[in-house]
């Protein structure tokens, strides 16, 4: 990499078509990209991998990004370089991101500095390439969608994964009573580590009645849910009165009865980070960045892969059950 940063390229996964995980390529002779006059340049340490980018990857998303594209936006790494109008950061400083303009999946990225943050000592690389979607996703489907209060419960759905563990530590800290489920035992242990009061597993026949049986007549006031193909009915049922699913996730359509919504004037809420407004980027961002302070934002990291395994990465994330923690691709 050394002698290729002199030559000014580097290694960068290309999509070319939409398709499969085959259609992620490795390419070793790609330029370096130059910052421009609000971009920062960032050597890229780890990158996370997030279910949504292979859905951007397939082509079966609502936004598609001009072929050829390279994929990523949670970087973690070191300034390179900063463009002339950059003055929040400079070279050496370790950061993060939560998006890039170049794509994450490479040895350097380009990102706007207001998509850049920085990355405390308390963290390396890994943990600061697992925060950038997932705690913005969790912070914004609890508060700014969500309107979640101290007192409240919330059941998290699928909570051993990245967006889950950001949900549990977030909404724990926060004074909420958090439920969390997990497709094994080491996921439920690691959703309890992450500040669930309760997980329950959610390959068992009769997983919802035992989280009704635990909330009683009163239901559960917030569910943030990942696959909703697969669970948004069973949730309706699971509410507390004017309770809300939040749509975190989706690989399909559900059938549901809309009566359901009616007896308990309950709302089902799709969640985008992408349509965050810049003021409530800066709001999760604030309150994020106070978590790594404070200590209770401490990313899990689950399975690492190198860059020439990244179309393994995105198979594994899709298939592969029993999520625990955040994926990132090393550099």
């Amino acid at each position: 990499i050394a002698m290729a940063a002199t030559r000014n390229v580097m290694r960068a996964v290309r999509v070319f078509e939409f398709g499969g995980p085959e259609v992620l390529k490795l390419q070793s002779d790609i330029s370096i990209p130059h910052p421009k006059e609000d971009q920062v340049l960032i050597k890229v340490h780890a990158c996370g991998v997030n279910p949504v980018e292979t859905y951007i990857r397939s082509g079966n998303y609502a936004r598609k990004p001009a072929l050829p594209y390279t994929p990523g936006s949670d970087v973690a790494g070191v300034v390179e370089r900063v463009g002339e109008r950059v003055t929040a950061f400079q070279k050496g400083d370790r950061v993060f991101t939560i998006a890039t303009d170049s794509g994450g999946y490479a040895d350097y990225a380009v990102a706007a500095a207001n998509r850049v943050f920085r990355l405390s000592d308390k963290l390396d690389f890994r943990q600061g390439a697992a925060i950038g979607i997932p705690y913005f996703t969790a912070y914004r489907a609890l508060f700014q969608k969500g309107h979640a209060k101290a007192g409240e419960s919330v059941l998290v759905h699928g909570a051993s994964g990245g967006v889950g563990i950001a949900t549990c530590q977030i909404a724990r800290a926060y004074g909420l009573k958090v439920l969390g489920t997990a497709g094994s035992e080491e996921g439920m242990d690691v959703v309890l580590r992450n500040g669930a009061h309760q997980a329950f597993n959610h390959r068992e026949a009769n997983y919802i009645d035992k989280i009704k049986e635990h909330t009683g007549m009163e239901g559960v006031d917030i569910i943030i849910e990942m696959l909703s193909n697969v669970n948004l009915a069973a949730d309706l049922q699971l509410l507390s009165r004017a309770g809300r699913v939040m749509v975190v996730g989706s690989r399909g359509p559900v059938e549901i009865n809309p009566r359901d919504t009616m007896s308990k004037e309950s709302s089902i809420i799709g969640v985008s980070l992408f349509l965050a407004t810049e003021e409530e980027r800066q709001e999760c961002a604030a309150a994020l960045l106070e978590g790594v302070e404070a200590g209770w934002l401490k990313p899990t990291v689950g399975s690492e892969y190198p860059l020439e395994k990244v179309a393994q990465a995105h198979e594994d994330i899709i298939h592969r059950g029993g999520t625990r923690g955040k994926m990132v691709l090393l550099l």
